[in-house]
């Protein structure tokens, strides 16, 4: 609602700066006042128009609030307009309609037309999925929530992409540490799965452990360096030209790892739609499509001076057009490799072809697609998540036609992500390059308490320090599904203590959503560009900034109605025939302030995705719990002996908990019944 009004008034102001001083502006700032009792919403728009009328603010800000009153009739929801300062607009709402407008659910709507497609998770299928990439997943699933169709707002068209590099160096390494460290052929390989599977492990755990061993023996051997060195090498071509028992061996394992992958995030009600690979974009001669057009567009071309003679190049994002032409004799030696002299192709190029895909600008080609794993939910309808193939199956869904695309990857593939879009802007295709969202982020790490807490020693001054990087070479980091029991295990501990009334079963389901809640929510709720520290008591902690405190504040909303023996909907019903002008006054604003912010969940939202930062949306809902908590401990709303002021707080009990419920629904929490 808080939202509808703004636009309202946004627009109308629009409307008066055209006609009256024949000016217009993209976008007008808006504020809000120091204190609810100067108004709900503040606009310094006088202060923008000063300059250019050469006029004061404050004369500006009269004149407009006059045109602004005369039009009152038309600005639903507000009641008045006045001039604060040295030239505010300062706009009071009128509570009692917004009130009863909010608890009838209305609210500005979210989306439009086009399709966007997110790349999320995107990890290596050369072992089990750690702490950090599930930062890249929560993410990526919490902003498709924010932009997905649903039944609060219209959304857009959503693709959801988890993008599989089978044929890289990390699968490469998984491959030489069977063949050569334990001796595995196509057939023992193949074998190795089979026992698996019967003795009840885990293929991506195996791989864990494996990757770290080979990791450490390609150096342990001075003397075989070289030779080792080369054997990843010749491993990784066998990979990119395929037909051949190595690449075989390849797709056997990072297959079998993948669906581990989709198990795990699955854990975290985490699905995709589309499972593009690396192997295609290579069979399916994306490459050459693209190579084609580069060099038609003038975007790539081939050296033939200095250091990078024999390679096709382009020139670096970043690098000045004076620089790159000073002297077109010399080479330029920061260009960016696309192709080696040896002909292989560097990830910058396979990755050009594939978002001149994703934009639908490669002509000619796309991928086979065929199901590879289904989801199975009770909520709502079974979602297919197809994978790509040489052939593929009809009819099949279409995924290369985005008109935005936001990549969700760590802030140290920034050089290669910005290359990507340089490729795009000299191509010509600069609408694609504007609506193409580096969605990056910083690593996460462990405090030393929780390291210490998982097993591991940490030295005295490790321990002095504010975190610690995992490393999944060295073999020190934490496995996703393990760092989730953990969380379970400790959450059930605290249920079965409180709960022991309740059987089993719903006891280890509301743990998993207390678990997956704190998860989720210490994911969200730092900014991208901060270094997370994760602490597992600091996540699961019941009071502060975490998932645990928005859902008790939920659980202490439904007990209201509980033993009040009413429900949230009859009780935001009830206050249609109530004087709630009288009433709002009379509480000197606080009641008021827990309907004000109840009705910014859209102005959150629309924020989260025109910054693409969730944490806002988590800053959100944990403010709103705070809001709710405040307002519970002031106002005893079960003992309230007036009727009419019990209906009302019974009212501002269900509309905290009605966002609340949709503002963790949007970071993919769910409010457990108990806690």
């Amino acid at each position: 609602m808080y939202r509808t009004v703004q636009q309202l008034l946004l627009a109308k102001i629009q409307t008066i700066l055209l006609s009256k001083y024949d000016v217009s502006f993209t976008q007008l700032a808006v504020e809000q006042p120091p204190g609810i009792a100067l108004g709900e919403i503040a606009l310094p728009v006088a202060f923008e128009l000063a300059k250019r009328l050469r006029k004061a603010p404050r004369v500006i800000a009269t004149e407009l609030a006059n045109e602004l009153m005369a039009a009152l009739p038309e600005l639903e929801g507000v009641a008045s307009i006045e001039v604060a300062g040295a030239g505010y607009l300062n706009i009071r709402l009128d509570r009692a309609a917004t009130v009863r407008r909010i608890a009838a659910d209305r609210h500005a709507d979210i989306g439009g037309a086009g399709f966007r497609l997110i790349e999320h998770t995107s990890i290596n299928p050369n072992k089990a999925a750690h702490i950090g990439h599930l930062r890249n997943a929560i993410l990526g699933d919490t902003f498709q929530r924010l932009l997905r169709p649903d039944s609060y707002k219209r959304g857009w068209e959503v693709g959801v992409q988890n993008y599989i590099d089978n044929t890289g160096v990390q699968v490469a390494d998984v491959v030489v540490g069977l063949t050569h460290l334990e001796d595995k052929t196509l057939e023992s390989t193949r074998e190795l799965l089979t026992e698996l599977i019967e003795t009840n492990q885990r293929i991506d755990f195996y791989c864990w452990d494996l990757y770290a061993r080979v990791s450490q023996w390609y150096t342990a051997d001075p003397e075989q360096l070289a030779i080792r060195k080369q054997l990843r090498l010749e491993t990784l071509h066998a990979l990119e030209e395929g037909g051949n028992d190595t690449a075989a061996i390849a797709d056997l394992i990072s297959t079998a790892v993948l669906y581990r992958h989709l198990q795990t995030m699955e854990r975290l009600d985490i699905e995709y739609d589309f499972l593009p690979r690396e192997s295609e974009i290579l069979t399916l001669h994306f490459w050459d499509a693209a190579r084609a057009l580069m060099l038609d567009k003038g975007v790539l071309y081939l050296e033939t001076l200095g250091k990078n003679k024999g390679c096709y190049v382009m020139r670096r994002a970043g690098t000045p057009e004076e620089t790159a032409t000073a002297d077109s004799s010399l080479p330029d030696e920061d260009a960016k490799v696309i192709v080696r002299s040896n002909g292989t192709v560097t990830y910058v190029g396979k990755d050009i072809a594939y978002h001149l895909w994703k934009f639908g600008l490669l002509p000619g080609k796309d991928f086979g697609y065929k199901p590879f794993y289904q989801y199975h939910r009770e909520v709502k309808p079974d979602r297919c998540c197809w994978i790509s193939t040489t052939d593929g199956v009809d009819p099949h869904p279409v995924f290369g036609k985005a008109d935005a695309i936001y990549n969700v990857i760590d802030s140290r593939q920034n050089d290669p992500q910005n290359n990507v879009i340089q490729a795009l802007r000299g191509m010509g295709y600069t609408d694609a390059a504007d609506r193409y969202t580096h969605f990056s982020y910083e690593m996460v790490a462990l405090t030393p308490r929780c390291a210490m807490e998982l097993g591991y020693t940490v030295s005295e001054e490790d321990q002095a320090r504010a975190y610690i990087e995992v490393s999944g070479r060295k073999g020190f980091g934490v496995k996703a599904d393990d760092l989730l029991d953990r969380l379970i295990a400790a959450a059930k501990a605290e249920v079965d203590a409180r709960h022991a009334e309740l059987e089993e079963e719903p006891r280890f389901a509301i743990a998993t959503q207390i678990a997956v809640g704190a998860l989720r929510y210490f994911m969200l709720r730092f900014t991208r560009n901060t270094v997370i520290a994760f602490d597992f008591r600091e996540a699961l902690s019941f009071e502060g900034e975490t998932g645990p405190y928005v859902q008790y504040a939920i659980v202490r909303a439904s007990n209201i109605f509980r033993k009040a023996g009413t429900t949230e909907a009859e009780s935001l019903e009830a206050i249609a025939d109530l004087d709630l002008a009288a009433l709002l006054d009379g509480e000197g604003g606080s009641l008021w302030e827990t309907w004000l912010l109840a009705s910014k969940l859209t102005l959150l939202i629309e924020q989260a995705i025109s910054t693409a930062e969730p944490a806002y949306l988590a800053k959100y809902a944990f403010q709103l719990a705070q809001q709710f908590n405040n307002f519970y401990h002031r106002h005893h709303v079960l003992n309230e002996t007036d009727p009419t002021r019990r209906i009302l707080l019974l009212a501002t009990a269900a509309v905290a908990r009605r966002e609340m419920v949709r503002a963790l629904g949007y970071l993919g929490i769910q409010a457990p019944p108990v806690m």
